[in-house]
Formats: C-alpha cells, sequence, structure tokens
C-alpha cells in the first residue's frame, strides 16, 4: 500500500544511530543515498520505506520544521520477542519510552518510543 513515507529531523547523526539500532531486530537497513538523509526499509532499491533527513521538503506549509508536527510509525515485528528488543534497542539508542510492551487490544501487542525529534515509533505484531 505505501511506497514511502518521511520526516525531517534536526540531528541527523543522533537519528541515525537511533534507527540503526531499530532496525536491525526489525529486519531493516539503513541506505544512505545523500549525505543529508538516509532511507531505511527492505533494502537498496526495495518500497516502501521511511525517509529521514534534514533537507526541507518542496510540500512543507510556512511554519513547518523538524519535530513541530509528531508523526506515528509502526513497524511490523515477527514476535512478541522483537516487540521487546525493538523496544530495549530503542531505549539504548535515545529513545524514550511512550508505551512499554505489552498487549494494546485482542491480538494487537505493541511497544511505543519517541524518537530523538519526538516522533512516536512503534513496533507491533498481530496474532
Amino acid at each position: 500500500m505505501l511506497d514511502h513515507t518521511g520526516f525531517v529531523v534536526i540531528d541527523l547523526v543522533k537519528a541515525r544511530k537511533f534507527y540503526e539500532a531499530v532496525a536491525k531486530p526489525l529486519g531493516l537497513s539503513i541506505q544512505t543515498p545523500h549525505k543529508d538523509f538516509f532511507l531505511l526499509g527492505l533494502g537498496a532499491g526495495k518500497v516502501p520505506y521511511l525517509w529521514i533527513g534534514t533537507l526541507k521538503p518542496s510540500y512543507w506549509v510556512e511554519g513547518s520544521k523538524p519535530g513541530i508536527n509528531q508523526m506515528h510509525i509502526a513497524f511490523v515485528a515477527k514476535d512478541r520477542a522483537t516487540v521487546e528488543e525493538f523496544y530495549r534497542v530503542a531505549l539504548a539508542a535515545g529513545g524514550r519510552d511512550n508505551g512499554k510492551p505489552g498487549p494494546r487490544e485482542e491480538r494487537y501487542y505493541a511497544a511505543f518510543v519517541l524518537d530523538p525529534d519526538g516522533n512516536n515509533i512503534e513496533a507491533v505484531v498481530r496474532s
């Protein structure tokens, strides 16, 4: 359904450290096609992917800036252990707790963290 989505960050080095950490348990990788952004996804040339960078997007309206509009991204996890590992490494990489691993509703197990720019990042497994 999705091709890509993305958001602007304040500190690309800090963001990359965070997303490299959470990529590993989710089976994702980082690609760096440009010095001012990176892609988080399934690998080079594959969609969907998440664009993360410091460039000002052409579609921004006046007054937009990094961190002003919190984004929410939910990554598919293969099992509950992956959700828990995602949460652990995200906190260790500078993320902040926004919902410990656990059931959210029937057949939905997830964890939520805020990345260094305040975006809500989730890992979820549905059973």
